[in-house]
């Protein structure tokens, strides 16, 4: 898989998922990330990250809270809508950081 933007990151899916409105989100910050070239560093990659979910979510990855609901990303079902901080803290976040590292050096991350 080639990498050229931001949102080729997000190409494919995690394997699973921390509430049901992750992969709503996931595809959203894809989208909005859609037209931005990859950044020169790591360290730059992580700060749009965590600035684009703060702006999409109000809330930044290390808040306290556990998860929390937007109604855009209510589907159906009891807990849609609902982002886990923690599965972007510890899981979306870096698996996008060591895609990006990957595809520095030429590998393949899922």
């Amino acid at each position: 898989m080639s990498i050229n933007t931001l949102s080729d990151l997000f190409q494919t899916e995690p394997i699973s998922w921390g509430c049901r409105g992750d992969p709503y989100l996931w595809q959203e910050m894809s989208e909005v990330l859609a037209t931005q070239p990859l950044p020169p560093s790591e360290a730059q990659l992580a700060e749009i990250l965590e600035a684009t979910f703060e702006r999409l979510v109000g809330l930044p990855t290390d808040a306290q809270e556990s998860s929390v609901f937007i109604e855009r990303h209510a589907h159906g079902g009891m807990s849609s809508g609902h982002i886990s901080l923690k599965f972007w803290r510890e899981t979306a976040v870096p698996l996008l950081l060591a895609r990006y590292h990957a595809a520095l050096i030429g590998e393949d991350a899922r």
